[in-house]
């Protein structure tokens, strides 16, 4: 979760490890392209590969029905997709879905379970990385239901620019919505206001952040509380 300035040209989960840990779990990964849009898990499908993001992000989607889904975490530069297996477990727990275009590394899961015996730090920081994952999943939660949809909006743009790198946000209201579990018209309300402080531009799909810092002053202090929690937990 490092500064859209300083965005990252490498997984942070295995910029951390070991020279010699690095370069074996590399030899097991190819570099894949991910398309927006792109559905890489449904809810209990069996995990066939894991995904360590670069310059791309995905969102982690809970599905009520076709007409009800929430995101309830992100995973980009700084995380991965498929945890579950180190848990042991083969199964996705949620939807996938590539929210930003870009690279990520992929491994197989029976490699991946492997280099999990071989690669101690690997383990290590895959824990640290799961209990990160829990916090925030209960985080978003207490979010959701206290904070306003203002505040909320904020913080998910922020979230979004430090994995997309960039200050042009692709997004349009509807997209919006669902990935926060509201309605548009509520969207449209937060959005106006945010763009009437100076915060970003709104037009036509494309959010521009125009105000950083004061972005991160009208969100909630969830976006701020997630990246301490990151910084203690896996900074090397």
């Amino acid at each position: 979760m490092t500064s859209v300035l300083q965005t990252p040209a490498f997984n942070q989960l295995l910029a951390g490890l070991p020279d010699v840990e690095r370069k074996a779990f590399m030899a097991d990964c190819e570099t894949v392209k991910l398309t927006f849009g792109d559905v890489l898990l449904q809810p209990t499908e069996a995990i066939t590969h894991v995904y360590f993001p670069i310059d791309s992000f995905i969102s982690l989607i809970v599905v009520l029905d076709s007409d009800s889904r929430l995101e309830v975490a992100m995973a980009g530069c700084e995380g991965m997709l498929g945890s579950s297996l180190v848990l042991g477990i083969p199964e996705a727990p949620l939807l996938a879905l590539v929210q930003g275009a870009g690279s990520a590394l992929r491994m197989s899961a029976a490699n991946f379970q492997r280099q999990l015996f071989d690669s101690p730090v690997l383990h290590q920081r895959l824990k640290h990385y799961l209990y990160v994952v829990m916090k925030q999943l209960a985080q978003s939660t207490a979010c959701i239901h206290f904070h306003q949809i203002e505040a909320r909006l904020a913080r998910w743009l922020l979230m979004t620019q430090d994995r997309a790198g960039s200050d042009q946000l692709r997004l349009t209201h509807e997209f919006l919505a669902m990935m926060l579990g509201v309605r548009r018209a509520g969207i449209t309300t937060a959005a106006i206001a945010l763009q009437k402080r100076g915060l970003i531009g709104y037009h036509r799909g494309e959010i521009k952040v125009l105000d950083r810092p004061g972005l991160i002053a009208a969100a909630c202090e969830c976006y701020t509380g997630d990246r301490a929690l990151y910084a203690t937990m896996l900074t090397p």
